[in-house]
């Protein structure tokens, strides 16, 4: 497993990754990191590896595009001095030009400076990055929205790519899963998971961080 004793974890986003987490930032016991993959990541991790104490950090805000997160980046992200930060955001940057157009919305072009910024800031002060895509759990690639989504998520490929982050194709992920279950088993709005949905995204992150769900039943 990639993470080591006491690391701590920041979670950074949209809505995806705050649902109800306190805000700006969420650490802790109760309900601080709300009820999305971020609490089911922090539940597979703290049940199968207790004896690293890892700290995890919920700092996702609900409506956030990647100029919202990168705004408040230092204040909320690098301020918890992480060994670890993760990104997912890039879902409102492509929603706002389709149910707000008339704002002023995030290009790909911005959207790709604005994340690799957020990298710059962090890649030399943390052990590793993880870029999830952002996503649209709509199965047809033809579909307007779905296919502007995927615009985005490859500028996150080709980030992740440039700076040796780890990425996580969200997208790649939940297409798989559709092959057996429609996107309304898991998220109505096919944006924002429920538990199972989250479970999911959780399982997929710590896919990349050689997590083993036998660890603490051979070892502990």
């Amino acid at each position: 497993m990639i993470f080591e004793e006491k690391d701590r974890i920041v979670f950074a986003g949209d809505s995806v990754t705050d649902m109800g987490s306190q805000n700006p930032v969420g650490e802790g016991l109760f309900d601080s990191l709300g009820f999305g993959y971020v609490r089911m990541t922090e539940n597979l991790l703290m049940s199968t590896y207790p004896e690293l104490a890892l700290r995890i950090v919920n700092a996702g805000i609900s409506g956030n595009t990647s100029r919202d997160l990168l705004q408040r980046w230092d204040r909320d992200v690098m301020e918890p001095c992480p060994q670890w930060v993760s990104i997912c955001i890039g879902i409102n940057d492509v929603l706002r030009q389709f149910d707000s157009p008339a704002e002023s919305f995030v290009t790909p072009e911005e959207y790709r400076d604005n994340v690799e910024q957020m990298i710059l800031r962090t890649k030399d002060k943390v052990k590793g990055m993880f870029l999830l895509t952002p996503y649209y759990m709509e199965p047809s690639q033809q579909d307007a929205l779905r296919a502007r989504m995927d615009e985005y998520g490859v500028v996150c490929k080709n980030l992740a790519q440039k700076y040796g982050c780890v990425l996580v194709d969200l997208q790649a992920m939940f297409d798989r899963y559709f092959q057996f279950r429609h996107s309304s088993y898991i998220a109505w709005d096919r944006i924002h998971p429920n538990q199972i949905g989250a479970m999911l995204i959780a399982k997929e992150v710590l896919g990349h961080c050689g997590f083993d769900f036998l660890h603490w039943g051979t070892n502990g």
